[in-house]
């Protein structure tokens, strides 16, 4: 039976609460030559007060902790790290760093982005303001005024874990990274692999040096083909059970993303439709509530399709349609 807390190999896995729908968080301690959290959790009291009660558990306490890795950037994974000031050193990739410092740049970053973009895909005028005040919401369970002081890429030794290396494994976010033993065959996942869902790929503004979005859902299928060639025997994930079979995991993923972009096909050889109209049609019962994790998701199957050559996009007009070619 799983528990708050689990042994893992090399430490810990601590089971915090969150307020999103994603349910808990798995928040890992490490013991190597440094004292290690993977990932922290959101800034909400209730989970900084399990993981206080959890680490007591175990003998830790919060001062004892000498640096945080970040799998990537998304609030259930840095936030409570403004409830640990005395931890300086912060690994991970460099794409966290406008997301956890949300300098005086980021709205202007951040919101002329989804609002061009948005338009461009059929979400109609009145809905642009709410759907990106929404979004922003989530960015209040971050930490903030915080930089990766050691950033670190694809095949990076990982300070302070001997035996623990990086893979860059961008879609869920762009900033995304895993962390592999290659001797025991353990992975750190973060949200790459979750077991009882698929990871939705989120659109983000272009990082510096950039001059466009990457098409996360095309990044995201390729980190998880990664995974096929490591031998992996087990992923500690970022949220729920652990997964052993990761073949079958990645597999069984791709035939659901083969079998979505067929039914967005399908609506588009009915007619040439909007991203937005898309998305009513595919979420029907969710544009409405999670308007920006729709958008993300059918902007993703229609990138899938577009590098699959099988629609084409007319850019005319203000507003895009696509059509089934």
């Amino acid at each position: 039976m799983v528990s708050e807390i689990n042994q893992i190999n090399g430490g810990y896995q601590l089971i915090l609460p969150t307020p999103f729908s994603v349910g808990p968080i798995n928040v890992y301690i490490m013991k190597g030559e440094a004292l290690t959290l993977v990932d922290t959790g959101p800034k909400v009291k209730e989970t900084w007060d399990a993981f206080c009660r959890m680490l007591e558990k175990i003998n830790i306490k919060p001062s004892d902790i000498e640096q945080v890795v970040f799998t990537h950037h998304h609030p259930d994974h840095v936030g409570l790290l403004d409830f640990l000031p005395d931890v300086k050193t912060l690994i991970g990739h460099w794409k966290n760093n406008p997301w956890i410092d949300k300098n005086d740049a980021f709205d202007e970053w951040h919101d002329s982005f989804y609002m061009e973009h948005l338009l461009e895909y059929g979400v109609p005028e009145r809905m642009l303001s709410p759907v990106i005040e929404e979004m922003k919401k989530t960015y209040a369970f971050a930490c903030s005024n915080r930089r990766i002081t050691h950033e670190v890429t694809d095949g990076s030794a990982v300070p302070g874990l001997p035996g623990w290396s990086v893979l860059e494994t961008p879609g869920h976010a762009g900033s995304h990274i895993v962390l592999y033993h290659e001797q025991s065959g353990h992975m750190l996942a973060g949200d790459l692999i979750i077991d009882h869902i698929t990871p939705n790929p989120l659109i983000e503004p272009p990082y510096k040096g950039e001059s466009a979005r990457a098409k996360s859902l095309l990044q995201y299928n390729a980190s998880i083909k990664k995974c096929l060639e490591l031998d992996i025997s087990l992923v500690y994930s970022g949220h729920g059970n652990n997964v052993e079979d990761v073949k079958s995991y990645v597999q069984l993923n791709l035939d659901k993303q083969e079998e979505r972009a067929n039914r967005v096909f399908e609506f588009l050889k009915e007619k040439p439709l909007t991203a937005f109209e898309v998305s009513e049609k595919l979420y029907p019962a969710l544009y409405k509530k999670q308007l920006g994790l729709t958008m993300s998701s059918t902007i993703g199957q229609l990138d899938y399709l577009e590098d699959q050559q099988a629609i084409k996009i007319d850019k005319t007009n203000a507003v895009w349609k696509f059509s089934a070619c």
